[in-house]
């Protein structure tokens, strides 16, 4: 069915589950237009518009901290990461073979490319090209960015690769034969859109895209999901459900494990809000599960995992809980749960992953990983008794995740180990058969052994207990008067977790600077109440939180707020918004990537209106009276005296969209607020770009314009 992370929030936050993913301009309206000068920015691809941004970043190119010796070589440096041979070549199994996808300098949009496990255990393994997107690009005349594959199990011989013309959200989907290493002729074959696909058997595939006007929702997703039989046009596919406008998307899905085929329909309602239903002779049955918890099924199992309180057959289930049941009693009308975990204080579940006969559960404590193993019950009577053991935990201030399993056919199981200043490993075992073995071991990228990592934990406005990780130089005197960089992001659940940047030692830790990582709410770091305490009315909570963190570094004399920088993209840049309109005064500069800030507008752009049920909807006169006192483009006045700020988006970003940041750049300069920069890369979507070129210019200009800034 589905994993932990749904299929629609996939869609929204951009994670890559097969073919996921039309480029929709921002719409525009008389009501706006009357107040808002700026409103031809929103026009992504206009002429007057891109005019504008050539001139920016022009002026940005040659600034001194974009045009320096001292750029040149940040970038080199963590080009140099980003294309080196050193880093491990992250696998996926599908079935005998192992694939990855590998970008360096001389395949910049990337190999797809396989080997066998024998292979791969070598120091330097032998590599079968399957698709090289460069040569694609050259026979084509296209710049097609690689946005993943679905393969149809368990021969893994026919795929459907998703290709984005320019690293946005909205892909071309074809059909590709893997012997052959060519793509089909005659096969299945989608244009350009926001697609959702996945295979049924071999000649039949459920898919949701755009069919035409009024088929795609209010959140630029599918509303309408089909399915599809090879050798009839798209417009015979027969309709399996279709939703409403105001739904985020729908989508439909077969579920191949042997002996337990099932097809499934999803509806998201909002984006943490669902239906789920199984297709069953043509018919549709509904799960009968709380709307904002996620169900997964997998064999004879029913997992559940729950946002909220959930009170069934006489038993109140917390928030934050996985529970299970067996599918087919569930159907039945049985609600005899076991609880695999339940949070406390200071735990909450970051992930699980299913083996063919074992759970691992991925589990934060005070945001450090540990592991678990869950065995199931083998007596088909039974839903209890499930046995549970400790794995090997990592490192302290480490995150262990499970990156992949083979559920189908074994017990094998993927894991990398990695911290702050601990170089990923990526370890392979099989449960029941002993310790994992380490395959592969990513070099430092810089000498971990000057520096530290400390977590602390600060007391917000409203008496909450917040955590951030600190990393600096052992020899650190507490004088404030180090540069310092505060990151964060805080919005939909997600996790920042300790993780390694060669990146981020190269071009900050090792110039003497501080950096930080705040876990502050809105985040998924305590659970779903740690998100849910700063939803919409709630948001300013995660400023304070924010804030907060930044107070106590000057307070405890790491740094000072001239030498205080702040960065965040995307949520994180709607939190940039804020820390820039709300706390000008504890900051010396800010960095503010792909962000929200126009949270009037933010509905009529891109897919923001998939996010109402986490910001609010400022159409709504009675939520826009909370949402505009987070919303940074509406709370700028020209005499507040406001830190250096560089903006940063892309044209191709078809999510959150450039409008955003162009508009807050050109209202700042038009009140005259000096010391504010802007810079659009055309490609790369909703990320730092399309090749690692792209990404490390990007990098080097954020890392560089700050360590200006704060000196």
């Amino acid at each position: 069915m589905t994993s932990k992370t749904s299929l629609w929030l996939a869609l929204a936050l951009g994670v890559t589950l097969g073919g996921m993913n039309t480029v929709y301009a921002a719409t525009t309206d008389q009501s706006a237009a009357s107040d808002d000068p700026y409103l031809w920015l929103e026009a992504t691809h206009g002429a007057r518009a891109m005019d504008w941004v050539k001139q920016q970043n022009a002026i940005t190119e040659k600034a001194s901290f974009a045009s320096s010796a001292e750029f040149e070589r940040t970038r080199n440096q963590i080009l140099e990461v980003l294309d080196s041979d050193a880093r491990i070549p992250y696998v996926s199994r599908m079935g005998e073979y192992l694939y990855n996808f590998w970008q360096d300098k001389a395949h910049p949009r990337g190999l797809w490319r396989r080997t066998t496990l024998a292979e791969y255990r070598k120091a330097e393994p032998k590599w079968e090209t399957v698709l090289d997107v460069d040569a694609l690009n050259k026979a084509e005349g296209k710049r097609w960015v690689f946005k993943g594959v679905d393969c149809l199990k368990p021969a893994y011989t026919r795929c459907l690769l998703s290709l984005s013309p320019d690293g946005g959200d909205a892909v071309a989907v074809r059909e590709f034969d893997i012997p052959t290493k060519s793509f089909v002729k005659g096969g299945f074959e989608l244009p350009i859109a926001k697609t959702q696909v996945g295979w049924i058997d071999q000649d039949h595939l459920y898919v949701g895209t755009d069919f035409g006007p009024g088929s795609m929702t209010k959140s630029s997703y599918p509303r309408i999901a089909k399915e599809w039989t090879r050798g009839t046009p798209l417009s015979a596919a027969t309709t399996v459900y279709e939703g409403k406008p105001d739904d985020l998307a729908v989508s439909a899905f077969h579920d191949r494990t042997p002996g337990f085929e099932r097809d499934f329909v999803q509806v998201a309602t909002d984006f943490f809000h669902s239906e789920t239903f199984l297709r069953k002779d043509g018919k549709l049955v509904k799960l009968d599960i709380p709307s904002d918890a996620s169900a997964d099924a997998h064999r004879e199992w029913l997992l559940v995992t729950l946002r909220s309180p959930w009170t069934v057959g006489g038993t109140t289930y917390p928030n934050g809980a996985l529970i299970a049941t067996r599918f087919d009693d569930f159907m039945a009308g049985k609600r005899v749960f076991t609880v695999l975990f339940k949070p406390d204080a200071h735990t909450a579940l970051s992930n699980y992953a299913w083996t063919q006969h074992h759970l691992i559960l991925d589990v934060l404590d005070d945001v450090k990983s540990r592991l678990e193993v869950l065995t199931p019950p083998e007596n088909p009577a039974t839903a209890g008794d499930w046995r549970r053991e400790a794995m090997p935990g990592a490192p302290a201030m480490s995150t262990v995740a499970v990156v992949d399993t083979d559920p189908d056919h074994s017990d094998e199981y993927w894991l990398t180990v990695t911290g702050f200043l601990t170089p990923p490993t990526l370890e392979r075992g099989v449960l029941g058969e002993g310790k994992a073995e380490t395959v592969k071991h990513q070099p430092a990228f810089f000498d971990a052994s000057k520096f530290s990592v400390s977590q602390h934990f600060v007391t917000s406005k409203d008496g909450t207990r917040v955590p951030y990780f600190e990393i600096a130089p052992k020899d650190l005197k507490l004088d404030g008067s180090h540069r310092t960089l505060l990151y964060g992001y805080g919005g939909f659940e997600v996790s920042l977790q300790p993780f390694y940047s060669g990146s981020i030692g190269r071009a900050w830790l090792d110039r003497g600077g501080v950096y930080v990582v705040a876990n502050i709410r809105g985040g998924g770091e305590y659970g779903p109440a740690w998100h849910q305490a700063a939803l919409q009315a709630n948001r300013p909570k995660a400023y304070q939180d924010f804030a907060a963190v930044a107070e106590d570094l000057v307070k405890r004399g790491v740094t000072s707020a001239k030498h205080l920088g702040a960065e965040g993209g995307s949520n994180g840049g709607l939190l940039m918004g804020n820390m820039l309109t709300q706390y000008p005064q504890l900051f010396g500069a800010i960095a503010c990537e792909v962000p929200l800030l126009d949270m009037k507008r933010y509905t009529h752009l891109d897919a923001g209106a998939s996010w109402i049920a986490e910001y609010g909807n400022p159409d709504d006169p009675k939520q826009w009276a909370f949402i505009k006192t987070f919303s940074p483009y509406q709370n700028l006045h020209k005499e507040t005296r406001y830190p250096p700020v560089l903006f940063y988006t892309t044209t191709s970003d078809d999510r959150v969209g450039p409008a955003q940041a162009r508009k807050m750049a050109a209202k700042m300069e038009g009140m005259g607020i000096p010391d504010v920069w802007f810079y659009e890369n055309l490609e790369g979507g909703h990320g730092a770009g399309a090749d690692n070129k792209q990404s490390a210019h990007m990098h080097a200009m954020v890392y560089d314009f700050l360590w200006d800034k704060l000196k």
